[in-house]
């Protein structure tokens, strides 16, 4: 095939960015890369990536995102938050129906059946309808978007490799790295993503397990193991630590939490690593051993959920073409501005210090865009919120009282259970409590933990509440609607500033 000069320079015309190098195409046989110009180049388009991207564009920006993969949205629309969330709710209605819950409450159904591939079916189109909407946010504020593998080449230019192999070339001002993370895998244990599998693989089984094993009680594991139990399965967690709900979890929350879920028909084992898994005609074996005793045994089970967390995904972007290195969490170090060691490259989210959670990595992102514009960076990691979407929700904001022990700080707790809230007794759903933690001496709020209905709604209040330096005693005395679940928010507060709630 040959084309003309003419034919090159009318193809570069259509380019949406500024283009000073040859369009990409054939000419004597020979491929010739896109060179593009911009102010900021975003690798990855996770919630830090597309919204880095949105924002900066916004703060008038040329903008282009990068994303490796055909769909918008990273791991958490596509893999992860999304499809999950989607999942534990229509199987808690299944639950609700098939388990007698509804009967109950005065709603006698019978017949009740699972189809399993419809409920897959509304994940998908969730998935689908929210990553579509990403791609036409960045259509209305003029982000361009390229699909391939982004490689930094150097601190101002990006080199883009498409499906194809052909090449993209973008000298930029600056580059952000929102490349999140991926699965951390087990030693000896190879995930096949249809008897062993990830978090992933777990989000669309073909069928229910008879008997499906989680190697981790961390919150992914506890959410998708909660899913499959209410479809039917029988579910055991195998979980190296003695407490289940993973880091920043209150100690109180937890044993409660694992009392629920018992109570629920979730098996734990906890104190407990895990040797091997072996897969046979009948199924697979994983054997178990206790971290205090030795005692060993073997757990059978038809599928095998490896949930043992998460780790930064930093491959083939270049680093090193830029020195920068990795610390021994294989993370980017980073200032307070979230620049690298090379001031032109920026970093945000799951590939930095900080929880791995998506409204950590967009708020990182915006405030990263407003950064580069002059303004300033301010995150208070302490009052980012985290949520465990089961059935009750579990949620958490600040610090815990073991972290306080810890630290010398003196506090006061005030604590509120849910059977002694209106709304919560009306929806029959009044197990757990809200416990504050307030400083004993300025009464300022250092940590709020919820275990029960709507948990992580009402943790977004306490979130506001700590991030602007509020006392227990200012919480304790806003009005709060009667009767709504997060009365119990401000009870508790009333509790820690005054000594006792009211209504219990």
């Amino acid at each position: 095939m040959q084309c003309s000069l003419r034919n090159v320079i009318s193809l570069a015309s259509k380019v949406p960015l500024k283009s000073n190098g040859a369009i990409l195409g054939a000419l004597n046989g020979r491929f010739y890369s896109t060179t593009h110009d911009a102010d900021l180049v975003v690798i990855g388009s996770g919630p830090g990536g597309y919204v880095a991207s949105i924002k900066a564009a916004q703060l008038g920006m040329k903008t282009v995102n990068i994303e490796k993969y055909p769909t918008l949205g990273g791991t958490c629309l596509n893999v992860g938050c999304i499809p999950s969330k989607a999942l534990l709710n229509n199987s808690y209605l299944y639950e609700m129906a098939a388990r007698g819950h509804l009967a109950e409450r005065g709603i006698n159904v019978s017949g009740v059946e699972l189809d399993l591939e419809k409920l897959m079916s509304m994940k998908s189109n969730v998935v689908k309808s929210l990553t579509g909407g990403i791609s036409q946010l960045f259509k209305k504020n003029k982000v361009t978007q390229l699909t391939g593998v982004g490689t930094i080449t150097s601190p101002n230019t990006v080199e883009v490799t498409k499906d194809d192999g052909s090449k993209e070339t973008i000298n930029t001002k600056n580059i952000m790295i929102a490349t999140g993370s991926v699965v951390t895998p087990f030693p000896g244990i190879e995930v096949d993503e249809d008897t062993i599998v990830s978090s992933t693989g777990a989000l669309s089984l073909k069928q229910v397990p008879q008997k499906m094993i989680i190697i981790g009680a961390g919150v992914i594991g506890l959410e998708l193991g909660s899913v499959w139990g209410r479809l039917g399965a029988e579910v055991t967690a195998v979980e190296f630590l003695d407490t289940i709900g993973g880091a920043g979890i209150d100690a109180e929350v937890s044993k409660t939490f694992q009392k629920v879920l018992t109570k629920q028909k979730m098996n734990f084992k906890l104190g407990t690593k895990v040797l091997a898994a072996t897969k046979s005609g009948s199924g697979i074996t994983v054997s178990v051993e206790n971290v205090k005793s030795g005692e060993k045994e073997d757990l059978t089970c038809d599928v095998l959920l490896v949930c043992v967390g998460r780790k930064p995904y930093t491959s083939n972007l270049g680093l090193e073409n830029v020195g920068i290195v990795l610390d021994d969490r294989g993370r980017i170090p980073v200032n307070a501005q979230l620049q690298t060691v090379v001031p032109s490259i920026y970093a945000i989210g799951d590939v930095i210090h900080g929880p791995m959670l998506a409204h950590k990595a967009e708020d990182e992102g915006s405030a990263c865009a407003e950064g580069m514009m002059g303004g300033h960076v301010h995150i208070d990691y302490n009052c980012v919120p985290s949520v465990v979407y089961t059935h009750p929700e579990v949620a958490w904001v600040g610090k815990t009282e073991e972290m306080l022990k810890q630290e010398g700080v003196e506090y006061k707790v005030g604590k509120f259970p849910f059977m002694a809230n209106s709304r919560a007794k009306t929806n029959n759903e009044a197990e757990g409590f809200v416990k504050v933690l307030a400083d004993k001496s300025t009464d300022r709020i250092l940590g709020t933990h919820i275990i029960g209905p709507a948990a992580g709604e009402i943790i977004n209040e306490a979130a506001l509440a700590m991030e602007y330096g509020a006392s227990a005693e200012d919480v304790a005395r806003v009005c709060h609607a009667h009767p709504t679940n997060s009365e119990a928010l401000r009870e508790a507060n009333i509790a820690a500033s005054f000594g006792k709630p009211i209504n219990f």
